[in-house]
């Protein structure tokens, strides 16, 4: 043992370690740079060096939608967890035990009601952290659900999609989740309520071939990944190299598929200005 070890050692008895938290700074995905936590959590977790938008879960993204203090969660769905008894690696229901745990949330959709700038709204939130957002049997249920809710108060559905796409552990019954989504949404249509998709990062596979695509307003936080498959897979399909972010938002924008790319500051304002626009010419009609 060196005399510095022996220094250090005895100063240790003197001058106690301070003991700091260990979530103080964030380092951002998308330039690298380490970012003040509580100034990330300031901007909307929006890096204040390269405008990155992080993914985040259904508490922030309500609090940050919603009027403060106007919203309440909606009791989530009850459907049977393992349906199939699926087992790879691991058991299904554990995997579900484990995201429940991480999360604290009972599936990847949760739906509130509220107030965007005084307007009513039923808002559902898909969390990529939950099983990569994937759709089953507790997501389509609560995707109906909050249809329901706002055909029951007059107001429109707005959805913020996350999601690697169906659920794999459940098959063919996640696939069933896609036309229930769209029989849904007819639904609204024929009250003669907005539906309106917020795509986040990242919204892939059967949740964009299903109800991530059928807003009447189809709106992205910049950057955001979009599409159905990947990009390595359809490139070995077609045998064509793709341009070089062809499944991002502002390409999309570009090529017709968004209606606009807006940044996570401006959403509620926009949402708020959507609701008057299409809930009015609905009226007229």
């Amino acid at each position: 043992m060196s005399w510095l070890t022996n220094v250090r050692n005895a100063l240790s008895y003197v001058i106690p370690k301070k003991e700091s938290p260990d979530n103080l700074w964030h380092k951002c995905k998308g330039c690298g740079q380490m970012v003040f936590a509580k100034e990330l959590a300031d901007n909307l977790y929006v890096c204040p060096n390269c405008a990155f938008h992080e993914r985040i879960g259904p508490d922030v993204r309500f609090a940050q939608i919603f009027d403060a203090g106007s919203f309440a969660t909606l009791t989530p769905p009850k459907v049977q967890d393992d349906p199939l008894k699926f087992r790879d690696q691991k058991k299904y229901t554990d995997r579900i035990k484990a995201a429940r745990a991480a999360t604290g949330e009972s599936d990847a959709l949760i739906n509130a009601t509220g107030t965007i700038e005084g307007r009513k709204a039923v808002v559902g939130v898909q969390d990529f952290a939950f099983m990569g957002g994937s759709m089953g049997l507790a997501v389509g249920e609560a995707f109906v659900r909050g249809v329901e809710a706002a055909i029951s108060e007059g107001a429109p559905y707005i959805i913020f999609t996350a999601a690697g796409g169906a659920r794999m552990q459940e098959g063919i019954l996640s696939l069933m989740q896609m036309p229930r989504a769209t029989v849904a949404i007819q639904m609204l249509h024929d009250v003669g309520l907005p539906y309106i998709v917020v795509l986040t990062d990242p919204t892939t596979g059967g949740v964009t071939a299903s109800y991530a695509m059928l807003g009447d307003v189809q709106i992205s936080e910049p950057g955001a990944l979009i599409g159905f498959a990947g990009q390595r897979v359809i490139e070995q399909t077609i045998r064509e190299k793709l341009p070089e972010g062809f499944q991002r938002a502002e390409y999309l924008l570009d090529h017709g598929m968004l209606d606009m790319v807006t940044p996570r500051a401006e959403l509620r304002p926009t949402l708020a200005r959507l609701i008057d626009y299409i809930g009015g010419q609905r009226k007229a009609a």
